[in-house]
């Protein structure tokens, strides 16, 4: 999401506090997503049947209504990655297998043991963490890898790496730690009903449609206006515009769902405290590892919040399908998002602050810049 100015980041200089370094609009974010979860709480309890009305009509197991809000949040973060430049991240071995392990081995253990340290006698929302685990972020990662002006072309690339890895193995994943970890426990087992063409389906959706746009809208204005006209007069208008898509969909699924927070308090709470460790391990985690092997900035964030981000669209319908709408699992499903939302909008202002602290030698991100997009060497 492009929200600041072509040189936010660099008139005040390396030393300047983070806060006055980022726009006017990104200065106060937090603000604008508390009061998009307040509205929706409030929606939600003048009107009672609000939510309902909404989850009439589904697109890949989500709400119509939030469905498009994911969409229009993502299509002007996916038109403004250079395409072009992909290639590079492609080739980079070092850099996707770590990707691999951070999502795909890490991730998945590190969220099955907080969900056994913190929910022993509660399977459900253990169950549901477990599921929540096991889909990696393929949508809202756009937006605070690019808040955190982490590389937009390497955030594109581990995307789409972890959209085939989840078609493949979240059936495969599901059954072993729903069914065959439980009994190393002497826990009761789960069994989960998903096809991969229900994952694919998801993906194809959620992250194919605004890929396919973001990817024509950038060919197509580029051949016309120019690469100058897009990137310094196109985008800094469009893209602030994925920020109203996040703060709809923010206001529509706590409409929604908010009201579960204030009948369920403290179950609620114990949902919500694996998760933010799990968020804050995950990221740290991440980052320490990116830095240790030399990479950038912009490719440390790009990992970073692509290995704390999960899926919870593709988590809630799975939930929701195999257990139910008023199951424990589907509680703690929704509670995910609920939860990141603030916890990962938290971890882009950590992201900027250990910028300045770890990564001073890196040039100051612009506009205009090659190391805007994380092409710079390590």
């Amino acid at each position: 999401m492009e929200t600041a100015s072509p040189s936010a980041l660099s008139i005040h200089g390396a030393d300047a506090p983070i806060l006055k370094r980022l726009s006017k609009l990104d200065r106060f974010l937090p603000f604008w997503i508390f009061a998009a979860m307040a509205l929706g709480i409030l929606l939600g309890r003048v009107y009672p049947d609000l939510g309902a009305l909404l989850d009439r009509v589904r697109l890949a197991g989500v709400s119509v209504p939030i469905a498009i809000g994911l969409l229009w949040m993502m299509y002007p973060v996916l038109a403004k990655v250079r395409y072009e430049t992909i290639g590079a991240h492609v080739r980079d071995t070092k850099l996707l297998t770590t990707s691999l392990l951070l999502n795909w081995v890490l991730g998945p253990l590190v969220m099955l043991g907080l969900a056994w340290l913190f929910l022993p006698d509660m399977p459900a929302y253990r169950n549901g963490l477990v599921l929540i685990g096991l889909a990696r972020c393929i949508a809202m990662v756009l937006i605070w890898n690019s808040l955190a002006r982490g590389s937009g072309e390497l955030a594109a690339v581990l995307v789409a790496l972890n959209s085939v890895f989840q078609i493949l193995t979240y059936s495969v994943l599901g059954w072993l730690f729903l069914t065959v970890v439980p009994q190393w426990f002497g826990a009761d087992t789960t069994t989960l009903h998903v096809s991969i063409g229900q994952i694919a389906k998801s993906v194809g959706i959620f992250l194919g449609v605004p890929l396919v746009a973001g990817f024509l809208t950038r060919k197509v204005l580029v051949a016309q206006k120019g690469a100058a006209w897009y990137d310094d007069t196109f985008m800094p208008k469009f893209g602030p515009t994925a920020l109203l898509g996040l703060l709809y969909t923010i206001v529509l699924m706590f409409a929604m769902q908010g009201h579960r927070i204030l009948e369920l308090p403290l179950d609620v709470l114990r949902i919500a405290l694996p998760l933010l460790v799990y968020f804050a391990v995950m990221f740290g985690l991440a980052f320490w590892l990116s830095r240790r092997l030399g990479f950038n900035y912009e490719a440390t964030a790009s990992l970073s919040f692509t290995a704390a981000g999960n899926n919870f669209e593709l988590a809630i319908a799975v939930a929701v399908a195999t257990f139910g709408i008023s199951s424990g699992e589907a509680l703690a499903a929704v509670v995910g998002p609920l939860i990141e939302v603030p916890a990962l909008i938290g971890l882009v202002y950590v992201s900027l602050w250990a910028r300045r602290r770890f990564f001073p030698e890196d040039p100051a991100p612009s506009h205009s810049d090659s190391e805007r997009y994380g092409l710079s060497s390590p």
